[in-house]
């Protein structure tokens, strides 16, 4: 992690002026922040793990056939081990879920939805999209065959909606960002031009800037954001460019500076600025369980035992038993032993069962909380986003408790119909809000919460939807495992060590929570240190 006060040339205050303008400007100076806070690294994946060497026919009994579950049992295959896999459900996956028509799901409380969309439409209800810089899941997808396709995060002519300001109507990402930019940079070169900044920075550097400043803002000759054409071609034209004799474009007039400051919604445009975020992502064609029915073909049925709910993880000097049960049929526990155990269940599950673990592993369990999220599917008849509001893909924000409104990224310019992500607040108070309701009123108010983005037509072209709060979902009562800074310090190392003949692996167990690339990458590390445990004698 990079010093603050040494990595850096030239005086403080030019370093601090500086951090200011890149905070409006531009994702440099985001990604070092984000950096120094922790938040923004790389996957380290390199490549699967290498496990050689003979594991003396070693068994290993694997419990979740999540991702990182199927992958530590194809690779501690691969190396010799004799593997078996317990998963709760039945299908493979996890969390890597995609709902179509057809579909049943049943959450806490018993109320069971039957997806009614199309079948060619579907709904991940938890990962949706896969960064640039997940290499071990962008691995997985080119040796398993995963086509993928574009995933558009950050779209200009998507909305930014605040219920409160600009009498509740919304304004184009594109409108918000230009004269964000172009605000903030007329406040600077005003002072610039003060010589306010006289004892901080060079003459050289103040010429510099104000030419920055000004391309940048799109600001006039007196250094001025105002309705110009310069700025028109940023945040769009009162009357856009034309052939013949109606071609003379008109300038658009920016957003009043104060209503745009109190409205909050310039805090949106940061989000296309994180790491993850910042350039190409992916999505698997057709839905993200591609990638988990391509980790099930390469392990095959013989190995992955459906339906399994395990209620007794117990383990001495010699080996593991598993006591599980048929999670439809109920019935007498069954025993399956093994001679080491990589548990992948959520912790949240985990903290549920009997086992035999040291007191620093169970502190561990028992201190991780997960996040609350909730997703909400609308099928509309017709895709009025593109074809009446020109929206191809990206994401619409909003202070609604929907919070964001995420439109495909596949199928444009089809005359059929789509699939709108309609409500994906996570964690917090909205997150918390809808997961209360029933299915049908996060439905309601979804359509409630998108017609003041959408208008009329958003009522009028809806057909079914479909919906999962997180925290009622039986295999995970919750989203993710949420980490603080404390709690890493006291509890991470110990979740994460071998205990006796039991390995923890799973995106809780791991610095990129709530992603599959931490899931996949907690599995890797776990079986390379299990396999020197075994190796090793």
């Amino acid at each position: 992690m990079p010093n603050q006060d040494t990595d850096q040339q030239g005086p403080r205050s030019r370093r601090d002026l500086l951090a200011m303008i890149g905070a409006v400007a531009g994702s440099t100076v985001m990604y070092e922040a984000m950096t120094n806070l922790g938040h923004a690294q790389e996957s380290p994946h390199r490549g699967a793990p290498r496990l050689d060497g003979d594991v003396r026919g070693a068994s290993v009994l694997v419990l979740g056939a999540g991702l990182a579950g199927m992958v530590a049992a194809i690779e501690l295959r691969k190396a010799g081990y004799k593997v078996q896999l317990l998963e709760y459900q039945n299908r493979a996956g996890g969390r890597c879920w995609t709902l179509r028509g057809g579909d049943t799901y049943t959450e806490l409380g018993g109320e069971t939805q039957r997806c009614e969309f199309d079948r060619s439409q579907y709904l991940n209800p938890g990962p949706w999209r896969i960064p640039y810089n997940h290499h071990a899941v962008l691995e997985l997808c080119r040796r398993h065959n995963v086509a993928l396709e574009p995933f558009i995060q950050v779209n200009h002519n998507a909305w930014i909606h605040n219920s409160r300001s600009f009498e509740g109507k919304p304004k184009r990402y594109r409108e918000v960002q230009a004269d964000f930019i172009g605000q903030t940079s007329e406040l600077l070169a005003k002072a610039t031009q003060q010589d306010k900044l006289d004892a901080e920075v060079t003459r050289e550097d103040k010429e510099a800037l104000l030419a920055a400043l000004r391309r940048w803002g799109a600001l006039d000759s007196d250094y001025r954001y105002n309705a110009n054409l310069v700025a028109s071609d940023r945040r769009g034209f009162a009357k856009d460019p034309g052939g013949g004799l109606s071609a003379r474009p008109e300038a658009s007039q920016p957003l009043p500076m104060s209503e745009l400051m109190r409205s909050g919604m310039w805090r949106y445009l940061a989000n296309g600025m994180l790491y993850e975020f910042q350039t190409t992502m992916f999505q698997p064609a057709g839905g993200m369980d591609a990638i988990a029915q391509a980790l099930f073909r390469e392990l095959g049925p013989e190995i992955v035992r459906f339906g399994r709910k395990v209620t007794e993880i117990r383990q001495s000097g010699s080996g593991v038993r598993v006591l599980h049960v048929d999670a439809a049929q109920g019935g007498n526990p069954v025993e399956t032993t093994a001679d080491w155990c990589v548990c992948t269940l959520p912790l949240t599950i985990l903290s549920q069962i009997e086992m035999d673990v040291g007191g620093p592993m169970r502190a561990a369990i028992d201190a991780i909380p997960y996040d609350a999220a909730a997703k909400v599917g609308l099928q509309f008849k017709r895709r009025f986003w593109e074809q009446d509001e020109q929206i191809f893909g990206g994401i619409s924000y909003t202070d609604l408790p929907n919070s964001q409104i995420s439109y495909p990224s596949t199928g444009f310019m089809s005359p059929g119909k789509g699939v709108l992500l309609a409500a994906y607040p996570y964690g917090g108070v909205y997150a918390y809000q809808l997961s209360s309701m029933s299915p049908a009123d996060r439905i309601r108010h979804s359509l409630d919460w998108g017609s003041q983005i959408h208008g009329q037509t958003y009522r009028d072209e809806f057909e079914t939807g479909i919906s999962v709060a997180w925290h009622r979902v039986p295999w995970t009562l919750g989203c993710a495992g949420t980490w603080t800074e404390a709690k890493r310090a006291e509890h991470y190392d110990n979740l994460c060590a071998i205990d006796n003949r039991l390995v923890l692996a799973g995106e809780h167990a791991s610095y990129l929570p709530a992603w599959q690339e931490g899931a996949v990458l907690s599995a890797y590390d776990a079986i390379q240190r299990l396999h020197g445990r075994v190796v090793g004698g």
